[in-house]
C-alpha cells in the first residue's frame, strides 16, 4: 500500500487544504498514465526488463554517451513494444545536415512523440540552444505529431528566468507556427509552492502548452543525490538540503513517497493545466513500477 501523502512545504505557505475527490481523481489518472525516464548508463537493461507492458518511456540524452545511445534505446524499447519518446540535444546536433538525417530516423521509425532539451555539451555545434534547432527541425519532414519541451520551475544553473522564460514561449511559438502539438515537461522540484508560482506566473504570461510535471520516482536518496546533481537538477536538491526536515520525511527509504508532493500540488493541477506525469526513476524502475501500481490499488 502507498504510504499516506506528507505535503512538503515551501517556508512561506500555510497548510494546504485536504485534496478533494475531484482532485485525487485526477492526480490517480497521472499515475496510470506516468512516463518512466531511462538513462542511458550500464542499468538500463534491468530497467526496461522492469517496466510494466506498454509504457511510455521517456530516454535521455548525455554528452559523454551521445545521441546515438539514446537512439539505441529508443529502438530497444520499441521492439519491446513501449511508447518511446526519445530527448534530442540541440548542443549534440552538429550541422543542419545532422538535423535532416534526425528527422529521417524520427520518421522511418515511426516515433509520435520527441523531447527537445538544450543539452549539457560545452562545445556546441550548429546549434547551442533548443530553439535554434526546433526551427530547423520543424521544416523538416519528421513525421512527428507532438514535440515536448523544457521548463524550469526552480531555475537553471547556467542560465537566467527571464533566458529561461523567453525561450520556452518561442518555442511555444514555434510549435504552433508548425501546427505541431507540444507540451512543457518540468525539471526535478521538490518545492510544492514553487512550482505552482512558476506555472501561475508562466500561465499569466501566455504560456498555454500543456504541462507534464516532473516528480522523483522511489529512488534511493544517495543516487538521486550523485546522479541527479550530475543530471543538471541540483537547484532542486539544493532546497533539500536547505531544508534538512523536510528532507529527512521526504527522502527516508522509510517514509518517501512521490504522492507526498503530488498530493500537495493536486488541488492546482486542472486550473494550472497540468496533464501529464513525467517520473525521474534513475533507472530504478521496479521500485517505481511497484508505487505507481501500489498507488492505483490503495
Amino acid at each position: 500500500m502507498a504510504l499516506r501523502p506528507r505535503r512538503v512545504l515551501d517556508e512561506s505557505e500555510a497548510a494546504a487544504p485536504s485534496e478533494t475527490a475531484d482532485a485525487r481523481n485526477l492526480r490517480l489518472r497521472l499515475i496510470s498514465q506516468l512516463t518512466f525516464e531511462v538513462i542511458p548508463l550500464k542499468s538500463i537493461d534491468d530497467a526496461i526488463a522492469a517496466l510494466p507492458a506498454a509504457s511510455r518511456v521517456s530516454v535521455t540524452v548525455s554528452a559523454a554517451k551521445g545521441q546515438d545511445a539514446t537512439r539505441e534505446i529508443t529502438e530497444q524499447l520499441l521492439q519491446a513494444g513501449h511508447q518511446a519518446v526519445p530527448h534530442v540535444s540541440a548542443r549534440l546536433i552538429p550541422d543542419r545536415k545532422r538535423v535532416v538525417q534526425l528527422a529521417g530516423w524520427l520518421r522511418s521509425t515511426e516515433l509520435t512523440t520527441m523531447f527537445l532539451v538544450g543539452g549539457d555539451a560545452e562545445s556546441p555545434g550548429a546549434y547551442p540552444d533548443a530553439a535554434g534547432l526546433l526551427s530547423h527541425l520543424l521544416e523538416c519532414d519528421h513525421g512527428l505529431a507532438t514535440i515536448g519541451v523544457t521548463g524550469y520551475p526552480h531555475g537553471h544553473p547556467l542560465i537566467g528566468e527571464h533566458a529561461l522564460h523567453q525561450a520556452l514561449h518561442a518555442k511555444q511559438s514555434l510549435l504552433a507556427e508548425a501546427g505541431v502539438a507540444g507540451y512543457c515537461s518540468t525539471q526535478m522540484c521538490f518545492d510544492p509552492g514553487r512550482i505552482i508560482r512558476w506555472l501561475r506566473g508562466e500561465r499569466a504570461a501566455g504560456l498555454t502548452l500543456p504541462v507534464h510535471l516532473g516528480v522523483a520516482g522511489v529512488v534511493d536518496r544517495a543516487k538521486l543525490l550523485t546522479v541527479g546533481a550530475r543530471l543538471g537538477v541540483g537547484s532542486s536538491l539544493r532546497f533539500l538540503r536547505k531544508n534538512l526536515a523536510a528532507t529527512a520525511k521526504l527522502m527516508t527509504a522509510s517514509s518517501y513517497d512521490p504522492n507526498q508532493i503530488l498530493a500537495a500540488l493536486s488541488p492546482d493541477m486542472t486550473g494550472l493545466g497540468v496533464e501529464g506525469l513525467h517520473v525521474f526513476t534513475f533507472n530504478q524502475v521496479a521500485a517505481t513500477a511497484a508505487w505507481q501500481s501500489a498507488s492505483l490499488a490503495g
